[in-house]
């Protein structure tokens, strides 16, 4: 971590889930009943439904809990009943202010923070849109200062939040006093599709709803299980250009996910990270669980044990990938088995992966106090 910066910390993590959960293997046999009439999709469905890591998600869209033949979200060949674009959009706007306001009082309680003390206020979402936004709703909700800088980060993708880290993190290094407010909604189930395209059922395999929140300032004695922000490095990796898309379609939001992303990854990624940390010591993997092989590349990349990628596996496997909202779903679960083990300081790196296909990575240094002494510090138990 460069001397210069001073203690800047993500000091308060909250998350929120909408109430309808989907089970995967149930919602796997309602999707292949919706495709009795493909039955190569079917067979597609079943197995990639199986493979890719996913145990439960969340939505908050009831419909999709109906039976194939009542849900108008899932593959049909009719599709006069599809829910539109527009309609989709609608279930947003009601569905997302709640969830951020949930997640948002999460983090300020987290932080020790009062509302009227955040500076900033970054609102990030790739799966909705409207006006007057999350940013206006989430001013008068919470009661921050009317004057707080709005800062809306919209359509990037699943790498956006951590991008909202980075840029609270420059915020805070230009302005000491600065608090910044980040709050990630993603309601990426309103956009499965009523195609049985491989596509098509591959992005609605596991993505899932949600919110995460967090603060970033300066740290304080009266700050907790925090985590210090580093260097950073944000690249548009070479070839990916085609192989992560998201488009507004008739019926929500098409997403196209190319095989090929783990292994551009895989051959792109180690070069930029060597050149973020160097020869630094890497105990934690805050890795964004855009997909199982990912994760998988990463960890055969740099030998990482199952405990080192077990946050990312346990949120991927708990809630699916909630686009930007995912990385703090698996810092806030990092933080809690480094606190259950005792851990008082350990360092590493989070990363995110996105449309472009954009690498977004900054060092963490896990506190259980931000200013530990020598005595106290134990070593983090992700080692190999």
């Amino acid at each position: 971590m460069a001397a210069s910066t001073p203690n800047i910390a993500i000091t308060g993590i909250g998350t929120a889930l909408p109430p309808y959960r989907m089970d995967q293997a149930d919602t796997a046999r309602r999707i292949v009943d919706a495709l009795s009439h493909n039955p190569d999709s079917a067979r597609w469905a079943r197995r990639i439904f199986k493979q890719c890591g996913v145990e439960t998600r969340y939505t908050c869209e009831p419909d999709l809990l109906n039976e194939a033949s009542a849900c108008r979200y899932l593959p049909r060949e009719d599709r006069t009943d599809v829910p539109s674009t527009a309609e989709r959009m609608a279930v947003y706007k009601n569905a997302s202010v709640p969830l951020a306001i949930s997640a948002a009082r999460q983090a300020l309680t987290d932080a020790k923070m009062e509302a009227d003390r955040i500076t900033h206020l970054i609102t990030v979402s790739c799966t909705g849109q409207f006006l007057p936004g999350m940013d206006a709703a989430l001013v008068r909700e919470l009661g921050l200062a009317p004057s707080v800088m709005r800062i809306p980060l919209t359509f990037i993708g699943c790498a956006a939040g951590m991008k909202a880290i980075l840029l609270s993190k420059q915020l805070v290094t230009g302005y000491s006093k600065a608090n910044v407010l980040v709050v990630c909604v993603e309601l990426c189930t309103l956009h499965i599709q009523p195609s049985g395209d491989r596509d098509a059922l591959f992005g609605a395999s596991f993505f899932g709803d949600g919110a995460s929140a967090c603060v970033v300032g300066v740290a304080g004695p009266q700050h907790q299980h925090v985590y210090q922000l580093g260097d950073d490095r944000t690249v548009l990796l070479p070839g990916g250009a085609e192989e992560m898309i998201w488009e507004v379609g008739n019926h929500g939001f098409d997403l196209y996910l190319s095989p090929n992303i783990p292994r551009l990854i895989g051959e792109y990624v180690p070069a930029e990270v060597e050149r973020l940390i160097g020869d630094a010591k890497t105990e934690l993997w805050a890795i964004h669980p855009g997909g199982k092989g990912i994760i998988e590349v990463l960890q055969a990349r740099y030998g990482l044990s199952d405990a080192q990628v077990s946050p990312s596996l346990s949120v991927l496997r708990d809630v699916g990938n909630v686009s930007s909202a995912t990385i703090l779903f698996v810092l806030q679960k990092m933080r809690e088995q480094l606190s259950d083990q005792g851990t008082a300081r350990a360092s590493g790196l989070a990363l995110a992966f996105g449309p472009g296909l954009t690498a977004e990575m900054i060092q963490i240094t896990y506190a259980a106090s931000p200013v530990p002494t020598e005595h106290h510090v134990k070593d983090a138990q992700y080692v190999s």
